[in-house]
């Protein structure tokens, strides 16, 4: 079976939110529930210094979307947020676990939201999961429940060279409950002199342990991210991109296939929120 990658056949989920850089829409966390709703939560720019939300909508066919639910970053006195996570609970709950940067500074953290409904989750009380540290930004969570408990991918920044945060590794981390986490150290790293050298963020897992992540090579390609092919224990399954997007989450279907969406780049440097069905290969 091919990964299921951007084609020229995709339509527009999200429109970019205005004109120029900063102006966002995407990072995507999409989901498909049994009856056959798509939910997707995702990170909207209003510019490099505008006001970051994270926005849960619902759709009947996976591209028309309305809004349930948009939570901005002064709930939470922050500078900018980043991809969230969407997690059902055992008990059939919802779970959002959505990122935070901190005012005046590099870091960033990652709280949980918990509430019966999508709608609930507006007004649920936040509780801080991963809260990294002084040396340490942790965001763009991608966060799975299993029998046995709880998974998480963590892009992780380095804070210990001032000037060189923008570097970015993912860290595996799990947990009986989502909420108390236990490290288990990086998994995927930038590559010395490769097109990823600057590093490696994972955006999505297929059930076979394939794996898209975004990558760039220098400092200067920040937001320019692209998109390349691991598996879960480090080996590149391409030696260089294979899109040029960023935040690709690709959903199984019932019937076979996927749909995947993805943060696209416009001419003028602003960001549209794509989808695309890809049939069984």
């Amino acid at each position: 079976m091919d990964f299921p990658l951007p084609t020229d056949q995709a339509t527009t989920a999200v429109s970019a939110p205005g004109e120029g850089p900063g102006y966002w829409a995407g990072a995507p966390c999409a989901r498909l529930l049994p009856d056959g709703t798509w939910v997707i939560a995702y990170r909207v720019r209003h510019g490099h210094d505008g006001t970051d939300e994270t926005v849960i909508a619902v759709s009947e066919d996976g591209e028309r979307f309305e809004t349930v639910v948009t939570l901005d970053e002064t709930r939470w006195g922050a500078m900018g947020m980043e991809r969230p996570s969407l997690v059902n609970t055992e008990d059939g709950r919802w779970r959002l676990y959505t990122c935070m940067a901190t005012k005046a500074s590099k870091h960033w953290w990652i709280d949980a939201l918990e509430a019966g409904t999508l709608e609930g989750l507006q007004d649920a009380e936040p509780v801080t999961v991963f809260a990294g540290n002084e040396l340490t930004a942790v965001k763009d969570p991608l966060v799975r429940r299993f029998p046995g408990g709880w998974q998480a991918w963590i892009c992780v920044h380095p804070l210990d060279t001032p000037g060189a945060e923008d570097r970015m590794r993912t860290a595996y981390a799990t947990s009986s409950d989502g909420l108390r986490w236990e490290w288990h150290g990086v998994v995927l790293d930038g590559r010395e002199g490769e097109w990823d050298a600057r590093g490696a963020r994972i955006t999505s897992i297929l059930h076979d342990g394939r794996a898209a992540y975004d990558g760039r090579a220098t400092a200067e390609e920040n937001w320019f991210e692209r998109t390349g092919l691991t598996r879960l224990d480090g080996h590149r399954l391409k030696p260089e991109p294979v899109a040029d997007v960023r935040y690709l989450d690709a959903v199984a279907l019932p019937q076979g296939g996927h749909r995947i969406y993805y943060e696209a780049r416009l001419e003028d440097e602003s960001h549209e929120l794509r989808t695309e069905l890809i049939p069984a290969s």
